[in-house]
């Protein structure tokens, strides 16, 4: 009989399920950015009737062309009508061309301008989420979902305000001209286009949406897991588990595969219906005109122009099904935007939040409960301590116990369920989250860098310092000795998450950004657990020199790299159960620092 190694935490719902949208969601978020450039807009829909009219003038003057053709021949002689008519047709197709071009000179710079903002914005709201909320979502998805909807506005608009616009103009003027010239031709045409595109609709609402939305969520999936592979890259290669990764990747794209595959098909079915429907109508429309023209009632200009009517008319109402069908498949892929745009930040800023200036360093916790949003279990339960400025804290324990969530915490990662946390007397939900952030320096157990320059990545935290205050940033932290000798120095670029470094070098670079952020608190987070001893001596001495004249707390496996930090907070499920330095935390021959001190030096 198998058993769990550990108790297993009672696991929320999903905290972070995706946002119920509905399409008057997404016309409001689409309006926002259509109505930002009111004169580029409004402009583009001015050009689209234009060319509307030119579509409904074009079978209206090859209909007047052919007739004064007729006529020129019938009285073998040549006609200044047919010349009239030539003209008017040729000046009409430079038009056109003309209008066209310039709409898409206006249109281009209004869809790229609404989509750069789009991009922006919605990049911007997602950095604002919680920590909570991007270490339960994937980013590869995430990723895919912004790009998908910048791209999925950019098709939705083009089919409301060029396409649909253009159509249904086209369809109120031919269908007034067709009335006016024959009443029965006219309604025929009018009403079968409409129900036309009504089961157009219809069917691409209940036939082929559903399939397109099954085949973009298994989209999604094939970005965040090729995302969730490629960025653990290191690991998969060092199982040697290239292999089953692939078959793993292939099950996503064997879904995708079949839900696409039926989404296309179904497609397909709506075609071949729109087409037959189409044919049908033309051969209607071409029928009654024939008998009105053996009846003496209609002339050859009559039957170009409803031929013409019918090709111009044809190419706009058989796009109907297919923009309708991408119009479903973007909503979907919008919707993602949408969501992003609707849901609140978790973790938010009071109105009137002030600035956390000059803090001295110290730290209060005050009753604090907190419970991560998976879990029903709270890890902190009326729980208080009182760091003072300057002092240096190392906190140990198992796993688990509370360390990790502590600092976090600090930084207001996460808000709390209950009670306070002050630095320097002032509850740090009342103030900026960017100013407190900037009082506290970071170092994590496994820095991650960006894919930029080593320079970039130690001026993260001041983007404004100049090379000298880089460089000297870099001496304190024991980073120039290996920066000095790269062929491209600081310009050398350190690759995706900082592979191209070694541990020890991308702590060190770690260590001097939180130099160069001259911040009054900082946070070890394991900073030398995995490094080999001579680089640890390195990260020692430029974390020495980093603590000074700061509020200094440690996070703490390796138990020597607290022995001379002022007091040691030992966790156990949440709670403090010793404090004291090391020295008076060994004097107690049952306690838990004791126990886990002498363990350690026992396995070393």
């Amino acid at each position: 009989m198998s058993e769990s190694l550990s108790p297993q935490p009672t696991i929320r719902k999903d905290a972070y399920p995706r946002i119920q949208t509905t399409t008057w969601d997404m016309l409001q978020v689409l309006s926002r950015y259509w109505l930002r450039r009111p004169w580029h807009f409004g402009c583009s829909l001015l050009l689209v009737a234009i060319m509307s009219g030119a579509d409904v003038l074009r079978p209206i003057l090859a209909g007047e062309l052919v007739d004064a053709l007729v006529e020129s021949i019938s009285v073998s002689a040549e006609s200044v009508t047919v010349s009239t008519a030539l003209t008017l047709f040729i000046a009409l197709e430079f038009c056109a061309l003309a209008v066209k071009w310039l709409h898409s000179r206006v249109w281009n710079f209004f869809a790229a301008s609404n989509m750069h903002e789009l991009l922006e914005e919605t990049f911007e709201r997602v950095q604002q989420f919680s920590a909570d909320w991007h270490a339960s979502t994937f980013a590869g998805a995430t990723v895919r979902k912004v790009t998908r909807g910048k791209n999925a506005y950019d098709s939705i608009s083009n089919i409301f305000w060029i396409h649909f616009l253009q159509l249904g103009l086209m369809l109120i003027g031919i269908s007034a001209v067709m009335i006016w010239k024959f009443p029965a031709v006219g309604a025929l045409f009018s009403a079968a286009t409409v129900i036309y595109i009504a089961m157009s609709a219809v069917l691409v609402v209940y036939y082929v949406r559903p399939a397109n939305v099954l085949s973009a969520e298994a989209d999604s999936g094939i970005g965040a897991a090729l995302a969730d592979s490629l960025t653990n890259n290191a690991v998969v290669k060092s199982f040697g588990a290239e292999h089953r990764e692939g078959i793993r990747f292939l099950s996503y794209t064997r879904k995708w595969s079949a839900r696409a595959r039926t989404a296309w098909n179904r497609g397909q079915d709506l075609a071949a219906m729109q087409q037959m429907l189409w044919t049908l109508l033309q051969l209607s429309t071409m029928y009654l005109v024939i008998d009105f023209a053996f009846a003496g009632q209609a002339s050859a200009g009559d039957l170009t122009f409803l031929l013409t009517t019918s090709f111009v008319m044809g190419a706009q109402v058989r796009q109907v099904g297919d923009h309708i069908r991408q119009l479903q498949r973007n909503a979907s892929e919008f919707a993602d935007v949408v969501d992003f745009h609707k849901r609140e930040p978790q973790v938010r800023d009071v109105p009137q939040a002030q600035i956390l200036a000059t803090p001295r360093g110290q730290i209060d916790f005050d009753r604090v409960t907190f419970a991560y949003s998976r879990h029903t279990a709270p890890i902190y339960e009326d729980f208080s301590i009182q760091i003072h400025p300057g002092e240096k804290v190392g906190l140990v324990g198992a796993s688990g116990a509370g360390k990790t969530t502590f600092v976090k915490l600090v930084q207001r990662l996460y808000d709390l369920d209950g009670g306070t946390i002050r630095i320097d007397g002032r509850a740090i939900d009342q103030v900026t989250q960017a100013s407190l952030r900037r009082a506290v320096a970071l170092v994590p157990q496994d820095p991650h860098l960006f894919h930029r320059t080593l320079a970039e990545n130690i001026a993260y935290t001041r983007p404004d310092a100049t090379f000298s205050e880089i460089r000297f940033a870099a001496e304190r932290a024991r980073a120039a000795e290996f920066i000095d000798q790269l062929e491209q120095g600081y310009n050398t670029l350190v690759g995706e998450r900082g592979v191209k470094l070694s541990g020890g070098e991308r702590q060190r670079v770690a260590i001097a950004r939180a130099f160069l952020a001259d911040a009054p608190i900082v946070i070890f987070d394991e900073a030398t657990s995995s490094l080999d001893t001579i680089t640890e001596g390195y990260i020692q001495d430029a974390m020495a020199e980093l603590m000074q004249g700061r509020t200094t707390l440690i996070i703490a496996h390796r138990l020597s790299t607290v022995h001379d930090v002022d007091r040691i907070l030992v966790f156990e499920q949440g709670r403090i159960v010793e404090q004291g330095n090391h020295q008076a935390l060994m004097q107690t021959p049952t306690g838990v620092y004791r126990a886990l001190y002498e363990k350690q030096q026992h396995a070393a």
